[in-house]
């Protein structure tokens, strides 16, 4: 555990209102096992916030969900029950976040996302107290169709795993991309060996490959298909090329176009001030995983500014407001609690030694998602 995943308080900020309990916030998220950097980066992100904003009023308690559905409804039972928390956050995969945020909300707790956001809570199943701060899930993927489609690929293959986030991700693919397919598959959640995929990409006369694999999966089929020889173009969301996914690829992933709602190098303060201040807590670069519990932990701050969390409704509402400034520069909520902002195309390059991204195009502008209107609160 790092010094600030313990951080629980810090020096009161001058001229702040101050609540007479405080907020307690329960951090599930993924710590070992497969995919652990992923909830790593999200914490680290979530915790420099915490530390850089210096309140006294704000604990976080920290939890490890092994990515196991049942562990994270455990916890977060303990957390309501026991630990009395008044808002949650943290889960990265959508399998989690299903088993977890509809007991949670309905118990009138807060659920903020910073990362996993399925459909089925973007839709139907949306809910006053629970807010995306990250993006709908689909939508990475709907950038990664569009831009396929306005590239001029004919027959592109894809394939993602076969959860609630990888459903999402070829749902939202073939929303922008309508042509023709050479394959579709899904493959099992946690597969490392993709020699029999990409024995079917090679076979399918396909002009391109699109995949969603994010964590070691990525890692896994990224040096397999670069080992392969195929060499067809490959097209993903960040997930599958982010950073800490680059740094095990290495050179295998260079000149991959891939699309992110954040880089590293979006032009604004607060993204520069936060780029930099992870680097020296932390000593390596943020990755799409830390901007986000990044910009859920000012999000929450910014509704402690302005509501006691006692009173929900107002503290709904200044949650709504997101009266802060994001990494991402523009950035709102839709009618579902879902943001409204830019997804980025990015290509992988080598920045001296580094293997990086940097921001080659827009995809999409003040993009919401498609369930707005299924949404009935």
């Amino acid at each position: 555990m790092t010094k600030l995943a313990a951080l629980t308080a810090a020096t009161m900020l001058a001229g702040l209102p101050v609540m007479a309990e405080g907020v307690k916030v329960g951090m599930i998220t993924t710590l070992s096992g497969g995919g652990a950097g992923l909830g790593i980066d999200a914490r680290d992100g979530f915790m420099l916030a915490v530390k850089q904003a210096g309140r006294s009023d704000l604990e976080v308690v920290i939890e490890d969900d092994q990515r196991k559905p049942e562990v994270a409804v455990q916890l977060a039972d303990k957390m309501i029950q026991s630990d009395k928390v008044d808002v949650l956050t943290g889960i990265i995969w959508s399998n989690l976040a299903m088993a977890v945020v509809p007991a949670a909300v309905a118990q009138g707790k807060f659920y903020l996302s910073v990362n996993a956001a399925p459909s089925a809570l973007a839709g139907k199943g949306c809910n006053p107290n629970y807010f995306s701060v990250a993006y709908q899930n689909d939508n990475l993927h709907e950038a990664a169709g569009a831009y396929l489609a306005k590239s001029g690929f004919k027959k592109p293959f894809i394939l993602a795993p076969n959860y609630p986030a990888g459903q999402d991700s070829l749902t939202g693919f073939k929303r922008f991309y309508t042509g023709e397919l050479a394959g579709e598959i899904y493959t099992k959640l946690g597969q490392t060996d993709y020699a029999a995929e990409i024995a079917q990409i090679r076979a399918s006369g396909a002009d391109s490959v699109f995949f969603f694999l994010p964590g070691g999966m990525g890692i896994s089929f990224t040096k397999q298909y670069a080992d392969s020889g195929v060499g067809l173009p490959v097209v993903g969301p960040a997930f599958s090329f982010d950073q800490g996914i680059l740094g095990a690829v290495g050179e295998a992933a260079l000149g991959v176009k891939n699309t992110s709602q954040w880089s590293k190098d979006i032009d604004n303060d607060a993204n520069k001030a936060f780029v930099a201040g992870f680097e020296a807590e932390y000593g390596r670069l943020p990755s799409l995983y830390a901007a986000q519990g990044f910009d859920t932990a000012n999000l929450l701050i910014s509704a402690i500014n302005k509501a006691d969390v006692a009173d929900a409704a107002a503290f709904r509402d200044a949650l709504k407001a997101a009266d802060f400034a994001s990494v991402r520069g523009k950035f709102s909520f839709a009618s579902n609690n879902h943001p409204i902002q830019d997804i980025y195309v990015r290509e992988v390059v080598k920045e001296g030694d580094v293997i990086t991204n940097k921001i080659v195009g827009v995809a999409m502008e003040d993009r919401s998602n498609a369930y707005v209107d299924e949404c009935k609160m």
